[in-house]
This record gives C-alpha cells, structure tokens and sequence, in this order.
C-alpha cells in the first residue's frame, strides 16, 4: 500500500517493512531500501488525493553544509552534500558527473552530532549533483612533528619549478611514504616527467623512464641475461626498473604480457630472471600514465594490474592564475636539467625516507576506523551498480595511506577525515560498472561518493 500527495510517494519495504519515501518523479523506477538493501519498486505515480495523516512537502534544495546522515531515521548535521535516505538504482545524465578536476572525496565527514527529534526527511533525487572537492590539502590540526616539518619542506621546494596539480604532489607523496604505486590518467603536456624528474631531484632518489610501446618485451623493462665474452658466463645486465622513482609513460600501449613484467617488480620489489632474485633498491615508486582521450592502439590494463596501483589520480589543466605562472616560469629556453640543479636542493635521501616511512607505520588507527574502511570496501561488492568491488588490498591501501595523511598533519592518530579524503582515488580503478549502469552514463565517482556517504561515521 502506498500513500501519494502531488510531491513524494510514500510506501513501505516489502522485506523488513520500513516506511521510505521518493520525490513523485521517481514513480515508477526501483529503490535500494537503506536497512536491508533489497531493491524494491516505487508504486507508480496515480490520482493524487489528501490522506489522514498529512505528509510534509520534500525540503528545498539542501546546502553544501548539510548532508543527511542515516542514523535512527534522524536527520544530522555534518559539513558534507546531503544524502538520501533511498537510494535510486537509476540517476541523472552524464553532466551530473563531477569534473575531472574532483580527484579526491568530497569534503571530509565529521562524526555526526546528536540528531534533533525530527520526521525522517524525504529523499533527495539521485540526480542531484555533488559539489566538487576542495583542493586537497594535509589538515591544519597537528603537532609539529619531523615527519610535518619534512612534508611542508618537500612541497615547498616542489613548487619553485612545478606549478599547481596540488592533488597530484600530494597523491604521489602520500603513494612513496605508504609503499604504493600511482596510475595517473591524464592529456599529454600537463609535467607528469617534470614532476617525476622534481620528486628524485628533491627527494635524492635515482629517476628513471620507460616509454611504452607495442613492441617492447618484457626484458626490455626487467633486463636480460648477456654473455661476458671475457668469462664466457652469462652475467645478469639489470633493466630500466631498477631505479628508485620509475616514470612507466603511456604504460596502455604495451601488451598484457609486458605488463606483467611490472607485476613481480610492484608488489614484491624484485625481478626474477633464470630462476635467480634481483632485488630492487627502496624506497621505489612508479608513477604509470595513460592518455585518457586516444583510444587507438592502447590495450585495457589487467585487474590484476590495475589492483597493484595505490591510487588512480586524475589530473586536470591548470587554473588561469596557474597555467600564467607556468608561462613565465619555463617559457625561457633553458635547459629543464640545468634548472633542475641550480633552482632545486636536495632535502632528504632514501635513508631518511625509510626512516620517516617506519616512523608513519606507528601512526594508530582505532578499530572503530578499521570497522569503518572495511565497510566501505566490502559495501563496493555490494553496490547496486557495480559488477565487481574492491579486493582487500583496497582496504590495505586505504589504511597505509590515512596513516601517511595523519603523519603528514603531525598526529600520531588516523581519524574518519583522513580515510574519505583518499578514499576515492584508492577505489575508482578498482571497481567496474555492470552494463546497464555503463548505457545509463553513470559516473564511478559519483557512485562511491553516495557509496562513502551511506557508510555511517564512527565517533572516535
């Protein structure tokens, strides 16, 4: 049974019986219920007529600064977009997609504050647009720590020759001091290998590149064995990959059986060639790129490749302010390695890096938070519109990575900001839309945002 007015349509769960309401746009179409998950339909839309009880009108457009967090049917306060108490299983067009500047998760979710008595809100359409993410920067609560100090000198070196993309920096520090790769898609000419080369020089890291093409092989990556004509033996001749900030360029135009030459060398920091192990020197990061646009003569990286990267980063062209300061800083025809010498300092080395990195291993995440990472990692197997969710080692990443944000700040402590702020580009590559949801044009980041959103908030 179903109860209408010419604004929302009121019926109940067929499963666990709760009562939900929809805006009367949505007759007709299915609803998630937010207690038991069970998709149910919505009753279509009939002669609108006055029941006994009357229903309160679906609320003007909310503000950035509310967000409806379900918990005993209440509505709460937070700082983050609102969310609905049903979720559609169909949404708007393409253009309700965030932009591509929208790297990182929407702004982060504080704990929630004692709900006000009120009637349980009516749902806000699927449609609805989410507000883009702030720029991305560490919180300013914390302690002055070495590890805060070390960061804040880091980004300020960087950005004497490598202007803006400030969630790229960040993404690619937060990836080397949490022991992970980062995948970034992108149009050619906005500095992947001038941030790549900025990061050793900076970093006092060895920087290498590998252009990938067709026709490379794998042992034009790892390296080969060749026969020392003076010793007549065979003596191992070490690869591209064996540096410390590897820069794997347009890393799609290579086959599967190139890539999975990179597979050994990402997740276990070694190459194995005629049955002998070649460790690789660490700390070791690889920075792969892919071209977003030119489609011809690329191939779909694997899964299982794609899971071996930390984040997936998707950089966008500079602010008009930025993309001026670019112009009067590199249009002189200087050579980019002299610059590199002359304008930049070396402020760390590899040693102190892995110190710095077995020093953020100690930052503590309480078991609420862990309760809450893997939520929301088992929630994306789950979710309506994905065919495949994330694998553990999504929640492995998302745990070594707030505890890299939390270092940055100068905690000793992760906190539920820590985990939505990198929350999205640690699961967008990991996940696969199902078919329908693909013809329909819906975005994955919109998806995890409502997916993020529908996860309650632990009071730490």
């Amino acid at each position: 049974m179903s109860t209408q007015t010419s604004e929302s349509i009121e019926f109940h769960c067929t499963s666990c019986g709760r009562a939900l309401r929809v805006p009367a746009s949505a007759a007709g179409k299915r609803a998630s219920c937010p207690q038991c998950n069970t998709v149910v339909p919505v009753p279509p839309l009939t002669e609108p007529h006055t029941p006994a009880t009357t229903i309160p009108p679906a609320p003007a457009q909310p503000t950035a600064s509310e967000v409806r967090s379900q918990k005993s049917g209440n509505l709460t306060a937070a700082t983050s977009p609102p969310t609905s108490d049903l979720r559609p299983l169909t949404s708007g067009s393409p253009s309700d997609a965030p932009s591509a500047s929208a790297n990182w998760a929407q702004p982060p979710l504080p704990p929630a504050a004692p709900p006000p008595p009120a009637a349980a809100p009516a749902a806000v359409p699927a449609s609805t647009p989410a507000p883009p993410a702030p720029a991305l920067s560490p919180p300013a609560a914390g302690r002055d720590t070495p590890t805060r100090r070390l960061f804040d000198r880091i980004t300020a070196e960087i950005a004497k020759i490598y202007v803006g993309q400030d969630e790229l920096v960040l993404g690619a520090l937060v990836a080397l001091f949490s022991g992970g790769h980062v995948l970034i898609e992108a149009v050619p000419g906005l500095g992947k290998t001038l941030l790549v080369r900025t990061l050793g020089r900076v970093l006092g890291l060895r920087f290498g590149r590998i252009q990938f093409t067709a026709d490379l092989m794998p042992s034009d990556i790892t390296g080969a064995p060749i026969l020392d004509m003076k010793s007549q033996e065979f003596r191992f001749r070490p690869g591209p990959v064996f540096t410390q900030l590897l820069l794997a360029d347009e890393i799609n135009r290579a086959p599967a059986k190139t890539h999975a030459a990179l597979l050994e060398v990402m997740q276990e920091y070694r190459v194995t060639v005629d049955g002998k192990s070649h460790p690789l020197e660490r700390p070791f990061l690889v920075l792969a790129t892919q071209n977003p646009i030119e489609s011809e003569g690329t191939y779909n990286l694997p899964e299982a490749q794609l899971d071996r990267f930390m984040f997936k980063l998707v950089a966008s062209y500079p602010a008009e302010s930025e993309e001026a300061t670019i112009l009067r800083l590199h249009s002189p025809q200087r050579d980019i390695t002299e610059r590199l010498d002359d304008e930049l300092s070396t402020l760390t080395s590899a040693g102190e890096i892995l110190e710095t990195i077995d020093a953020g291993s100690q930052v503590r995440i309480d078991d609420r938070l862990v309760d809450y990472i893997n939520k929301i990692v088992r929630r994306t197997r789950e979710w309506p519109q994905f065919h495949m969710g994330a694998s553990p080692r999504a929640g492995i990443a998302l745990m070594q990575a707030a505890r890299t944000l939390a270092a940055f700040a100068g905690r000793d402590y992760s906190v539920p900001d820590d985990v939505v702020q990198i929350a999205l580009p640690a699961l967008r590559h990991r996940v696969a839309l199902t078919a329908e949801a693909e013809v329909e044009g819906q975005n994955i980041d919109t998806l995890l945002t409502d997916l993020i959103r529908s996860v309650e908030v632990p009071r730490l």
